[in-house]
This record gives structure tokens, C-alpha cells and sequence, in this order.
């Protein structure tokens, strides 16, 4: 996915995830605004957004705010049901949560019957088939790069357009699915529960301008979007109930609004009147209100603060900034005092050390740099001695938001002290994932964040630097570092082979603290999201999964 602002995603790789993350503590947090009772039911959800999604095609979304916003309009074959302490996985368009055989190499699930499309035709084994298969597409990048990692043929499969199907999915009657892996995945299920795993019926698929026309099989569908504009979501009439675990269908309408400035949004939904009762935010608050908000009694009812099992950063290009003495000394000089400020200081989050943040199975505390937050200017200089003191000109590349500008400032203002012009470069923020993804856009220096599917390093680590991958997706590219260490390599292979929970932990931590010798990217915050909704909006699930609102049982109070 999807990152602070417009948050990246990621899925699990491991075997062992299952018992880590159902035995996991749930990140919550806020005041869940599920109310007492019965639902009411009609009415409108208005969502305020600055920006639109990147993309909501199920196939094509890594990000938090569009997965989110998916839940309202596709099914997956399996889903986390939030309604508990802790995050449950559950069968949705499937039965269960799927049966692994062959040691887990094989994975069958079986559809439940009588869940229809928008026109009322039946949901099938062949829809979610084709669905998976499109995602093969070079038509359709930007979404995360599993299937064709894991299921046998994927490395060469080029998606159905050609009228080419791949082997390893099989659909031995309507609502069976069978999936062959060239590898054991033990929490293949859990993958499953993304929204790439969502059906799509061929003859409603309009290939890479899907975003604006998904069919819906969930509570809702689409009756306009104008892009960049506003997205209109109105009451699916062949959604039933009986056949959905996850969501429900309270509201008449969804009305997502782009474009406005993130502090009006927060101002226009903190005053709490007219339309303003009955809207939500998505993105999180912006960093210049984040401080009075977090702290106003008054909000309490309707602030939601989820913890996110992620990380704020800055990677470093190792093909560009190729002396490790200069990029030793920008994690010495860059403040994170003030960048923290420009994301609202202490309310974002704790000053982070490492890239896996407290709390995911793997975390290992360690600090190769500065003890000072503020940075080690005098540390810095002498690295910069050490390098032939050059004057290097870098780029930075971030979202064109307030927000972001303040942070490009701050880091702008640091390394011009150690002898280094930061020119910055702001990037539209609905585009901006899918251009610093791609290799073609090379920049020294590039704002990320990353969020995990659930608490487990192998949900951050094996996506963000294994270097293999910036070859095989050039177009989705997460290793923005451009971190291709053989050492670091082996080491993620030899980690995904381990079975024993603790050793592979210790091998994570261990792995995070070789990544930072390298010096390729440096953590900034681990981070904590809040958003914040009207009175009048109830039934909002603090979702730690996605580290965002889940709107799945929202309803208008009346």
C-alpha cells in the first residue's frame, strides 16, 4: 500500500505470521464510535480527502485509503473481521479461510453460493481466477508483486488480455479455486484477504481504466466518478447481508470529495457544523493542526489515533549517493526534531532508530547514528572530511503538500550545514507512489513510509530491500533506497526458510541492523495516524490491519 499521508501497503511473506498475528496485541487506541444498539440506517457518509485514491482497481491499489475504500465495493477471498479485541481472519467470498495441502503449497477455497454482482449475476471461481490473472498484466501495475512471486508460472505469466490463462489457478467447478505455489506459503490465507485477490468479471473489465468502473460485488457501488473530483458511491441492491461476515449496508450513499486543503478539511469537520456532522477524513490529520486536535476534549468522541505497524523515512539512493561516508553523514545530520514538527510533532509518533518499529515481531532496539534526535553536526562534518568534504547537489522527492514542504525545508536546512544543496522536488500527491516507484524517476533522496499488513518484519524488510526486486518491477518498484546488497539478499532468502518463530525474529533484528550499516535510508518517526470524524457519523472501527478508519459498519445517526 500507502506512508503517512498517502500510506503504502505491504503483505506478509512468512509461515509463521498466522500465530504472530492472531496472538498479537491489537493497535487501537481512539474512541471507536460504534455507538450502542442497532445501526441507524440511510442517510450520507461524506469522505473528505485532499487528494484522490491512487487507484481503487483491486489489482492496481497499494495503498491504505484505497484498499479501504474497496471494502465498501469488492469482496476478497478472505477478510479481517474487526469487530473483536483482536483482528480475525474469516472466509469472505470464500467458505473458511481456505485448506492447505501438499505442505502448504496448494491452497483450495471454496465460494460461497448466492453472492451476486451489481446486475445480479452470480459471483464465480472463474471471476476471482480472472481477477488474480489481470493483475499479470503490464497494463495493470502498482499493486503488490506476490502473486506472481508465488504462483507457479508467475514470473513469465503476462496476464489474460492475450486470451492466455495461467495453469497454476484452477477452477475444477463454479466455486472451487485451487492455487499452486512454487512455494510452502503457511499464511497464503492472510495474503488472500487483500484486495488483489478480489473478482472481476471479464466482461465488465476495462483494463487499465478499471479505477473508474469497478464492478461491485460488496455493499456498494459506483454511480460516478469524476477523478480528482468526487466519487459517488450509491446502495449495491443485490448485496446480501446473509452472505457478507465483514460488512454491512447502512448507509443510502458515499460521497467521497477531492481536492481540498488537508487543514480546511480538519478545521471544516472540528467545527462540526451542517454537512460537516456527518463526514470523515481518510488521510491523517495534517501535521500543522495535529498538536491542538490530539488534545482537545471536545474531539475526544470522534479522534481516531491508531497506532500504524510502520515507518516514516527518508531512503537514500545508493546508485546516486554511492560513498557511504556521505550517506553515514546525512543520518547524522538531518534533525528529526524538526522534521517530526512538520508532521505535528509527538502526537505523529515516536523518533525511530530502526526500520521496524516497536511492537513488530522482529523489533530489535538499536541506534547506529546520532543519540541526539536534533542530529550530530559535528559527527557529520567529520564524515564529510572523510569523503573530500564534496559539495554534492541532491534531489528530494516528496508529495506537494503543506506537510511535505515543511519536512523537504527541514531536511533542506540540515545538510545545507555539512556542505549539501538539496534541491526539492514536489510530486503531485495522487501520482506520487507510482512515480518514485518507477525506476525511470531517479531521485538521491526520497520520502517513504511503509505499513505492514500486520505486526511482522517480514511484511517490511523482504518488500523494501531485497534488490533482486527493483529488476523484475521496474514499474513497482519499493526498494527506494535502491538497496542490492548480496549480503542483505541471502540473508532474506535464508531468513524465509527458518520455521522456528524466535530465530527468526532475531535474524529480522539482526537484518534491519545490516540495512542501517549500509546506511541507505533514515528512519525518521514510527508513526501513529488520526483522523477525525462529525458527531453524527457512528459504527467506525479502529482498523490495525490497515492503520485507518474501517468504515465496513458505518451508519448516520439519527
Amino acid at each position: 500500500m500507502t506512508r503517512s499521508t498517502r500510506r503504502s501497503r505491504t503483505v506478509a511473506l512468512t509461515a509463521t505470521a498466522v500465530v504472530i498475528a492472531l496472538g498479537a496485541t491489537a493497535c487501537g487506541g481512539s474512541s471507536s464510535n460504534t455507538g450502542s444498539g442497532s445501526p441507524s440506517k440511510g442517510g450520507t457518509l461524506t469522505i473528505l480527502d485532499d487528494a484522490d485514491f491512487n487507484h481503487i482497481d483491486p489489482q492496481r491499489t497499494y495503498t491504505t485509503e484505497g484498499s479501504s475504500m474497496d471494502y465498501e465495493l469488492v469482496r476478497t477471498l478472505t477478510g479481517w473481521d474487526e469487530t473483536g479485541s483482536q483482528p480475525k481472519l474469516v472466509g469472505d467470498l470464500a467458505t473458511d479461510t481456505g485448506t492447505p495441502t501438499k505442505g502448504a503449497t496448494v491452497w483450495t477455497f471454496h465460494l460461497r453460493h448466492g453472492v451476486k454482482w451489481q446486475d445480479g449475476s452470480e459471483v464465480t471461481a472463474q471471476d476471482v481466477k480472472y481477477g488474480v490473472e489481470r493483475a499479470f498484466s503490464p497494463d495493470i501495475n502498482g499493486g503488490p508483486p506476490y502473486a506472481s512471486q508465488w504462483l507457479v508460472g508467475g514470473d513469465s505469466y503476462k496476464g489474460p488480455y492475450q486470451g492466455k490463462q495461467l495453469a497454476s489457478i484452477q477452477t475444477p467447478d463454479k466455486y472451487t479455486l485451487v492455487f499452486h505455489l512454487n512455494q510452502p506459503v503457511a499464511d497464503f490465507n492472510e495474503t488472500t484477504a487483500m484486495t488483489g485477490w478480489s473478482a472481476v468479471p471479464k466482461a465488465h473489465d476495462t483494463g487499465a481504466t478499471y479505477d473508474t468502473h469497478v464492478w461491485s460485488d460488496g455493499p456498494y457501488m459506483i454511480k460516478s466518478y469524476t477523478k480528482n473530483k468526487e466519487m459517488v458511491l450509491v446502495r449495491n441492491k443485490n448485496w446480501s447481508q446473509a452472505t457478507d461476515p465483514i460488512r454491512q449496508q447502512n448507509l443510502d450513499e458515499i460521497d467521497a470529495k477531492f481536492g481540498q486543503d488537508q487543514a480546511a478539511i480538519d478545521q471544516q469537520i472540528k467545527s462540526d457544523g451542517g454537512s460537516a456532522q456527518t463526514a470523515i477524513t481518510q488521510t491523517p490529520i495534517a501535521g500543522s493542526d495535529l498538536t491542538t486536535m490530539a488534545g482537545d476534549p471536545s474531539l475526544k468522541s470522534r479522534y481516531y489515533k491508531i497506532p500504524a505497524p510502520g515507518i516514516n523515512y527518508m531512503a537514500i539512493n545508493m546508485n546516486r549517493v554511492k560513498d557511504i561516508k556521505v550517506r553515514e553523514a546525512i543520518e547524522y545530520a538531518v534533525d528529526k526534531t524538526t522534521v517530526r514538527g512538520a508532521f505535528g510533532g509527538s502526537a505523529y509518533g515516536n523518533y525511530a532508530t530502526t526500520m521496524l518499529a516497536p511492537g513488530i515481531d522482529g523489533h530489535k532496539d538499536f541506534n547506529l547514528y546520532s543519540s541526539n534526535p536534533a542530529g550530530d553536526l559535528t559527527k557529520a562534518k567529520a564524515l564529510m572530511k572523510q569523503a573530500g568534504n564534496p559539495k554534492p547537489t541532491m534531489s528530494l522527492a516528496v508529495e506537494n503538500i503543506p506537510t511535505h514542504e515543511h519536512f523537504a525545508d527541514a531536511v533542506k536546512t540540515a545538510l545545507a550545514k555539512i556542505g549539501i544543496t538539496v534541491n526539492i522536488t514536489p510530486i503531485d500527491k495522487n501520482n506520487y507512489f507510482s512515480t518514485v516507484d518507477n525506476v525511470k524517476n531517479q531521485y538521491d533522496l526520497t520520502w517513504g513510509d511503509w505499513i505492514a499488513d500486520w505486526p511482522n518484519a517480514s511484511t517490511v524488510l523482504p518488500t523494501l530491500f531485497d534488490g533482486r526486486q527493483i529488476k523484475k518491477l521496474p514499474q513497482s518498484n519499493n526498494d527506494l533506497s535502491y538497496l542490492n546488497d548480496p549480503k542483505v539478499n541471502a540473508q532474506i532468502d535464508k531468513i524465509g526458510k527458518m520455521t522456528d518463530i524466535k530465530q527468526r525474529n532475531a535474524a529480522y533484528g539482526d537484518l534491519d541492523e545490516q540495512i542501517l550499516k549500509d546506511a541507505a535510508v533514515v528512519p525518521l518517526m514510527y508513526m501513529n495516524f488520526s483522523e477525525v470524524s462529525g458527531s453524527k457519523v457512528g459504527g467506525v472501527i479502529d482498523d490495525s490491519i490497515m492503520a485507518e478508519p474501517s468504515l465496513v459498519h458505518a451508519y448516520i445517526k439519527q
